[in-house]
């Protein structure tokens, strides 16, 4: 046997397990230390789905209340032309049965109005 081989093997039995810095760890204790930060990880990833289920029904809760006010929005839209109908319908029949004077009349008065708005404003 080779004198020089047997002294490595003896120098390696006997600094099995030591590192340059320190005590080289054995493989059950860097299992649990694996398996610790594992937990921190997984506990890590649980906060932060906590976070995203509480900022999606966040987000649910403000959908919800928009579309409910667009609902009331378009309701009173609805009304509203509804209104606004209603008047074109009564102006509409006013200009038609009322004689041409009148209609001068009134178109008169409602530029003399605005006229005097106007310079009031002013």
């Amino acid at each position: 046997m080779n004198p020089r081989r047997d002294l490595r093997n003896n120098k390696v039995a006997l600094f099995d397990g030591v590192e340059e810095g320190g005590i080289r760890a054995s493989s059950s204790y860097s299992h649990e230390i694996d398996e610790h930060e594992n937990e921190r990880a997984m506990e890590g990833l649980q906060d932060r789905v906590n976070l995203l289920k509480r900022l999606s029904g966040d987000i649910h809760e403000e959908v919800d209340s928009h579309n409910r006010m667009l609902d009331r929005m378009g309701n009173d839209m609805d009304s509203s032309r509804g209104i606004l109908s209603g008047t074109m319908d009564k102006f509409k029949m006013a200009f038609e049965t009322k004689s041409s004077r009148r209609m001068f009349t009134l178109v008169a008065s409602f530029v003399v109005v605005f006229l005097v708005i106007y310079y009031l404003t002013r």
